[in-house]
Formats: structure tokens, sequence, C-alpha cells
């Protein structure tokens, strides 16, 4: 049912600044508007254009509160489908305050997180997967994440969906006419284009299954761990990809005790970093706890960045090899960078022969920042931004991840009765099924628990 009560809600961040925006939406949202509202040249906002700025004063009975800026956008054609007023005043907490109560009392409610999104939906402006799409370009911190969400609140993956979902019921549809029609025996569908049909949305499923590995990742930042032996540099290095004093640097082994994480865009796509504890035997119960953590970090990490003292290679380089080849059988799947930092102390001679031992190396100088871009370039090359060049659909949000997983399952199991001649009846339960996790995706079939879930998660005022 979709709510008819008027809501009000500040739209700006919290706290004072130039400009505060407070978003009314409701059937009465202007005429609630319109009784605390002075205007200069004394207008009704109730008999004005929709879409239109008005300039005058918010009034507490005989008392002036601010001066602001009304606009007014009339359903349906406004962001919630609804009559909507969005008032611009002054950015002092106290006005904030005193106009969203006065608003109050003219019989308006606080608006609930997502509300003025969750009317858009209700209200046909926007489908599920778009409205989820807001609350991902709101927090969008990225090139990459802005450009996916920006991409997904236009429709674009909504309307691959919806294209897959109409030709998959206009099948659905003639293999329940030919259930009516069982006793006659016909067939209405089309089994040679029906078999066609399944292929290809068995082939978009697993593409856009296949692109949440990347969405996921690009959404919520790249985990790239940074690990080694003591004062080898990590912190260094960290310090260094940053451009700034993150990491406390010493000579003393074991200076780092726990991880520190930071975040840094490269190429548009967001990366978190984690220093980590130096790897060593240890008598030190707190180094040796850091230690733990380390293996931990590298657990959850997308990349391993390996770091050694490319000057001791001489003396460490079996028991480095040791190492390497340690972490590559515990952590098979993760890219692993080798970096053998300190590259500014070698001379020609011991560059050739680190490269002939390890070709994979890259040589690095964190104290100088030398190569540090080279880093950069080839972190990106792990993530595969083809996809974001082509302007492809990226799944990032797991809720349609797990239903196009079921969606793809169902699918299968059509496919594989198509097949074995299995009978319509069967098959059709199976495409319902199907149908029933598209339409999960884009909210045309949904419920009360999952639309409270999603707009939970939203910021008041959108």
């Amino acid at each position: 049912m979709i709510p008819q009560d008027s809501i009000v809600a500040l739209a700006t961040p919290s706290g004072a600044g130039a400009i505060a925006v407070i978003r009314i939406s409701g059937e009465d949202a202007i005429t609630i508007g319109n009784s605390v509202f002075r205007s200069i040249k004394n207008k009704d906002l109730t008999t004005q254009k929709t879409h239109t700025l008005h300039l005058g004063h918010i009034v507490d009975n005989a008392k002036t509160l601010d001066e602001v800026l009304v606009s007014i956008f009339k359903g349906p054609n406004s962001y919630t489908g609804e009559n909507t007023i969005e008032i611009s005043c002054h950015g002092s907490t106290y006005i904030q305050q005193q106009i969203i109560q006065l608003l109050l009392r003219k019989g308006c409610r606080m608006a609930d997180p997502g509300e003025f999104t969750l009317r858009a939906f209700l209200n046909g402006k926007l489908d599920l997967s778009q409205a989820e799409a807001v609350a991902d370009l709101i927090s969008s911190d990225n090139e990459a994440s802005h450009q996916i969400a920006m991409q997904q609140m236009r429709g674009g993956f909504s309307n691959e969906i919806a294209k897959l979902r109409e030709e998959l019921l206009n099948f659905a549809s003639l293999i329940e006419l030919e259930l009516d029609f069982a006793e006659e025996d016909v067939e209405f569908a089309d089994r040679t284009q029906f078999h066609e049909l399944l292929n290809r949305i068995e082939f978009v499923l697993k593409r856009l299954i296949d692109s949440f590995a990347v969405g996921n990742v690009i959404k919520n930042g790249i985990p790239v761990a940074i690990v080694g032996e003591p004062n080898v540099g990590k912190s260094t290095l960290l310090n260094a990809l940053l451009n700034e004093e993150r990491a406390i640097v010493s000579e003393i082994a074991g200076t780092t005790r726990d991880t520190i994480e930071d975040e840094l865009v490269i190429g548009g796509i967001g990366f978190r970093f984690i220093d980590t504890a130096g790897i060593r035997e240890t008598e030190d119960v707190v180094e040796s706890i850091g230690i733990r953590k380390t293996f931990e970090k590298i657990e959850q990490a997308q990349v391993v960045v390996f770091l050694f003292d490319s000057s001791e290679f001489k003396v460490s380089g079996l028991k480095l090899k040791v190492e390497l080849e340690k972490i590559k059988n515990q952590f098979p799947l993760k890219p692993l960078v080798i970096i053998g930092n300190k590259a500014d102390k070698l001379e020609e001679n011991e560059i050739v022969n680190l490269k002939a031992e390890i070709p994979e190396i890259l040589l690095i100088s964190a104290k100088e920042k030398l190569g540090v871009e080279d880093l950069k370039n080839q972190l990106l090359t792990f993530v595969n931004t083809g996809a974001l060049r082509n302007n492809e659909t990226i799944v990032t949000n797991t809720r349609h991840y797990d239903s196009l997983l079921k969606a793809l399952d169902e699918i299968q199991k059509v496919k594989f009765g198509l097949e074995t001649n299995l009978s319509s009846d069967l098959m059709a339960l199976d495409i319902k099924e199907a149908l029933y996790h598209f339409g999960m995706i884009t909210g045309q079939v949904t419920n009360d628990e999952l639309l409270g879930n999603i707009f939970a998660n939203f910021c008041i005022g959108k």
C-alpha cells in the first residue's frame, strides 16, 4: 500500500553550512509548505506551476524564521512521484530544527531512512535495482564505483534483466496455453526457438554472475596485503604509496606490531592497503599476535605484495625463496607481486642477477619513491577494467548476485527438461521459479521484509 501522509527530512548533511535543504513529500506537501511560507510577491504556492522557484520567508505565526527559496515539484513529475517541495534555507542547525519542528506541527511526520526513494519505487519512478543504485551512488568514493552506480541507476542492469524476463514470460505463456489444450496434444511454443532463448539467457546470466567478482571489489575497495620480513621497508612503501607519513618507520625490527590500513584510488579504482607486522620467529608475545594477524590479512586480501630487501639478497636469498614458496603454496589463487626494495643500493650486475633468479621481480626504492608508479600500474592489471571501459553491466549487489545464481539454476533445470522431453506442466514450474528470481531483482516480486532491509540502509532525507 502506497502511503498518503506527508514526510519531512533534512536532505543535506547534518551540521552547519552555507545552506541546508529540507524536503517534504506527500499529497499535502505543497499545502503544508504554503501554510508556513510568505512569498515576497504574495504568491500562493498551491497555484504555482511545477518545477518553479519562489523567494520568501518561513514564518511561525508572527515570527520569521528565515529567508528561503522554495522549489515546487508536482506529482507525478517529481523524484518520489508525489507532490514535493524543497526548502533551501540558511545552514544554521538552529534554523534547520526550527523549520522542521514547525512542519511537524503542521502535519508532517519525520521520514524514515530511504523513505523518499522507497516512495519513488512504490510510485513506479524507479525499479528496485535502480533504487539500490541510489544508495551506491551516494556512497561511491572513486570513479569506478561511481560509474557502475550511475549505469545501474539509469537502468542498464534492470533493462537487461527486464528484457530477458519478458522473453521468458512470453514462452511461459505459450507453455501454459499448451496445458489448457493438453488433451489435443498441440505445441504453441517452438521448442527450437525456446532452446535458443534458454541458451542466450544462460549466457547472459553467467556473464552477470562472473562480473560480480570484479564489481564487488570495485564497490568495496581491493584489499592489498603488504607482507615480508621485519625492516624491509613495508611501512616506508605504504607511506610512499599514500604520499604521507601514515606508518611509523624505524630501524628497529618489529616496530609494526599491528596491521595498518589506508585507502588509495589508482586509475579510478579503490585499493585498500594493509601494512602488516614483519614475518619472523619471535618470542615477543605482542609481536607474535601481530604476525598471526598478518596471515589473517593475507587470507582476506585480493592481492599480496611480498617485499624484501634486495640489497641483502646475496645473504638471505635462499631463505627468501623458501618464504615465497610458502606463501605461494598457502595462497595459490592470490595474485602475488614480488618486490625488491632498496634497489638504489644495487650495482648493475646485482640487478641482472636478481632478475635472472626471480624473473617476475619488480625493483623499487620506497624511500626514494622510485618504481612506486610501476607498482601502481601492476596492481591495476589485476582488475578487469575492460568491462568498465566498454560500459558493460557489472553486478555489485550481493542480493542481485544471489537472485542471479538462483535464476541460472532454474534456467538450467528448464533447459534440461526441454532436452529430455519433460512434461510441459513440470517445465512450467521451473520457468515460474526463474521468473520469480528475475522479478526479485527489479522489484516486480517483493515483500515488506525485503523492502525494509534494503531501505533501512539509506540515509534519512533520501
